[in-house]
């Protein structure tokens, strides 16, 4: 067993918005060794012990553990490049592989260590469990139709809180923020011997990221933000937002089914492949079949618009459903890729204890209401109850605020019309970091800019950046492409990504 590491910690108690200053020593304290067997045997991983409470550094203790691509050429390295893909709960050891797989830049191999690492709560690194059931597995409500089915998905949220209540983890769960996080970020930074980090964060990790360039600004480097969550984190306004992402990204797919006619049969027309949607959805409330409802048909279509590669399974699926078949398995309700009983406890715990969320069930009636009309395609299901509402514990601390003050040095990218973090919450990311945040503008679908295979503008943008230290002088649009599609290789490693992405 490699020999866990305890990080130097401040000698004042932390207080509860307090940044902690840490001496950066000039000598990497980690002892690289072999990774868990389920990690790339290519990486090297460590351990990194941190406070579970920062207020209290010398209490309790918990693990993190890290991975590493090392620098290709290490006569030009820069420095160290954090990596995080999202979530909240998502796994980050074999990001460094993945990203290598996908196929960026050697220059950005060369320049960097790249860094990946299992968030406080998942997998390796001291791992949760909230003892859910199958059927809890995701947390994002039922379709609500009227105000009754709100009452019943409260009972439901409610059942999930307190199973994590009455858990084993039930102590270590207030502690999984997003700040905390972040604090541990800088602890790694620290381990590693390097006086600044730089970062790469993917959907939450967009969020995760902008806290610690807000808790320590002065330890940044250079920060990319890639499909911007809003600048209040995953709470009920970003929760909300789903609804609004789906109906930005859903024409993408109409238009494409419609070009498709003859193959799918979905509709000539955009207009008749959206008819549709609502069709299969409003039979499969009235007769659910094949273990899909109408509930699970919304919310695994909002799913498979996260990439335009699963269109096909999409219009596959629409297929089988509309000739009275069964959809091929799994794909309305994705598989696990991981430990998923850590990461949905995790996940619970980030988004509960970053953001106290309304209690009042006649809130979220109120919200249905009015999502439905404004979102038809999942806002009944978003605005809906979810755990949060009943979670037993209230924030240690208040929300991070963004701020404008500090060095400039973020590089946000985004797509027009993200079915997961809608371009409305980046605007408002990058308005909350004025003149220290650039923005580049992707007339394109899909969650994720900043992959080799998405969009040939928005990606150099992103490794020029990371590899020249070039950032745009004001903020940048750009157009639509028509990209060769990805080599096998990327499309594999793409895919294992965002269907990491789709499950949170």
């Amino acid at each position: 067993m490699r020999k866990q590491l305890l990080v130097a910690l401040a000698a004042a108690a932390l207080t509860a918005t307090a940044v902690p200053a840490y001496a950066s020593p000039t000598k990497s304290a980690v002892n690289w060794g072999a990774c868990p067997a389920d990690v790339p045997a290519s990486l090297q991983c460590a351990s990194v012990e941190v406070p579970l409470d920062y207020r209290n550094p010398d209490g309790k203790k918990i693990s993190v553990e890290i991975s590493r691509l090392p620098s290709t050429e290490p006569a030009k390295r820069r420095g160290v490049l954090l990596l995080n893909p999202g979530g909240p709960g998502g796994l980050g050891l074999a990001l460094p592989f993945t990203l290598a797989q996908l196929g960026v830049p050697a220059s950005l191999l060369a320049e960097y260590d790249l860094i990946g690492f299992d968030p406080r709560g998942i997998d390796h690194s001291s791992p949760v469990n909230c003892d859910l059931k199958p059927d809890q597995m995701s947390f994002t409500p039922r379709y609500a139709h009227n105000r009754e089915e709100v009452v019943q998905a409260s009972a439901a949220a409610k059942q999930i809180a307190r199973q994590c209540a009455a858990s084993a983890s039930a102590a270590v769960l207030p502690y999984l923020t997003t700040a905390n996080t972040a604090r541990d970020m800088d602890q790694i930074r620290t381990a590693l011997g390097e006086a600044k980090i730089s970062y790469f964060g993917l959907s939450y990790g967009t969020y995760l990221g902008a806290v610690y360039a807000s808790l320590f600004p002065d330890q940044t480097d250079r920060f990319v933000l890639d499909s911007v969550v809003g600048p209040t984190g995953v709470d009920l306004t970003t929760a909300r937002r789903f609804a609004e992402g789906m109906q930005d990204r859903f024409p993408d797919f109409a238009k494409w089914a419609a070009v498709r006619n003859g193959i799918y049969g979905l509709g000539a027309t955009p207009a008749e492949v959206t008819a549709n949607f609502s069709r299969i959805a409003d039979k499969l409330d009235q007769h659910p079949a094949w273990g899909v409802d109408g509930s699970i048909f919304r919310l695994g279509t909002h799913s498979l618009t996260y990439q335009t590669q699963t269109f096909p399974v999409l219009a596959q699926a629409w297929q089988a459903l509309l000739g009275n078949q069964a959809p091929p398995a799994g794909v309305f309700q994705p598989r696990a890729t991981g430990p998923e009983q850590s990461q949905r406890a995790t996940m619970l715990s980030v988004v509960c204890g970053d953001n106290a969320w309304p209690r009042s069930i006649s809130t979220y009636q109120r919200n249905v209401v009015e999502d439905r009309a404004a979102y038809p395609m999942i806002g009944g299901a978003t605005a809906n109850v979810w755990p949060c509402a009943h979670w037993p514990y209230q924030p240690i601390e208040p929300p991070v605020q963004f701020s404008d003050q500090g060095p400039s040095n973020l590089l946000l990218v985004q797509n027009t019309r993200d079915p997961a973090t809608p371009l409305s919450g980046a605007l408002e990311t990058r308005e909350a970091f004025g003149d220290r945040a650039r923005m580049v503008t992707v007339d394109q679908g899909g969650h994720g800019v900043g992959l080799p295979h998405l969009n040939s503008c928005g990606f150099g943008a992103v490794a020029d950046y990371l590899v020249n230290g070039t950032r745009p002088a004001t903020d940048k649009f750009c157009g639509a492409e028509t990209n060769a599609a990805p080599t096998p290789q990327q499309q594999q490693a793409a895919s294992k990504l965002m269907e990491q992405l789709r499950q949170h």
